[in-house]
């Protein structure tokens, strides 16, 4: 069996984000994060006050980000401190991701959303939320913005399993993140799922029947990282009580690469490994930068001759 091709003429083992977009607008193009403020139902005593377990907003929140400035002035800091990382990048997407961005009244989302799009290098946004934090009306407005600009909603699905939901205090079920696929689809607006691997009582059985359930669904991106315990969450305070184990970054790995081959190939994977601040972070400490990891998830699947896809629609997988 030869490796798959991919539409953007990749040479890496797997769909990546950085060669579709690069195929698509023919040059880099950067994410900026921005906070607008938002708050979460299960915060705000909507759907619960405690929110996830594991959710810390500080352990993923640049640090040019602050909902005490404007998204105007965040997007200027932002563009700024990337275009001195990135030499040649001139193109950028907003990409709104502390708690859920599309959890507002939407007068206020539109507000937010059109200052962002109204920066000259900005062409699209990437907006952060929940599955049950959207309805007709708001995915209607994203639907009339993808006419125009490059529009990509990320829903937190986490795992596919409606116990680990439940322990996590998600507070809504995998239907409820069936529903919002079913009601974004076909209407110009991108889609990402977001999964974490790692829950304790979880297993690599669950991970890779995780590929074969995803592998149907109508959405076009994947992110991936594995589990980690941060500051200040209820699963630091849980850890603390009682540790549990974590895959060691060799085993994640080898995780990653059986679930990529039996990916549907056409899902463009986003991102495979987190990474949480230092000042944050409790566990697990593997000493490696993601820049790393993906070098040895790269270096392994070439060892192995496999590839995202290689295994996709095979009896058993």
């Amino acid at each position: 069996m030869q490796p798959i091709i991919f539409p953007w003429g990749t040479s890496h083992r797997y769909n990546r984000f950085a060669d579709y977009q690069r195929q698509l607008y023919g040059e880099r193009v950067q994410k900026v994060t921005v906070d607008a403020g938002f708050t979460c139902p299960n915060r705000d005593g909507s759907k619960g006050r405690r929110g996830c377990i594991y959710c810390n907003n500080e352990s993923f929140n640049p640090g040019y980000n602050s909902a005490s400035k404007s998204i105007t002035q965040q997007i200027e800091e932002g563009v700024e401190f990337l275009k001195r990382r990135y030499k040649h990048v001139r193109k950028f997407i907003v990409y709104f991701q502390p708690y859920s961005n599309t959890y507002a009244p939407l007068d206020t989302l539109k507000r937010y959303y059109e200052e962002a799009l109204n920066h000259p290098e900005v062409i699209g946004l990437t907006i952060g939320t929940r599955p049950d934090c959207v309805d007709e009306a708001k995915i209607s407005y994203l639907e009339e913005l993808a006419k125009d600009y490059d529009i990509t909603i990320e829903y937190g699905l986490e795992s596919i399993s409606d116990l680990t939901l439940k322990r996590i205090n998600r507070r809504h079920d995998v239907q409820c993140y069936l529903d919002a696929l079913e009601l974004t689809k076909n209407r110009g607006i991108k889609i990402c799922t977001h999964i974490i691997f790692g829950f304790p009582w979880e297993d690599e059985t669950l991970w890779l029947q995780t590929a074969d359930w995803l592998s149907d669904k109508p959405f076009d991106f994947l992110k991936v990282h594995q589990l980690h315990v941060v500051k200040n969450t209820a699963l630091e305070r849980m850890y603390r009580k009682k540790p549990f184990d974590f895959l060691s970054p060799e085993a994640y790995i080898d995780l990653i690469i059986r679930f990529l081959e039996r990916l549907n190939p056409r899902i463009v994977i986003q991102r495979l490994f987190g990474e949480a601040p230092p000042r944050t972070l409790i566990a697990p400490h593997w000493g490696v930068r993601n820049t790393q990891l993906t070098q040895m998830l790269e270096q392994e699947m070439e060892r192995r001759d496999t590839w995202q896809g290689k295994l996709y629609g095979e009896d058993g997988a």
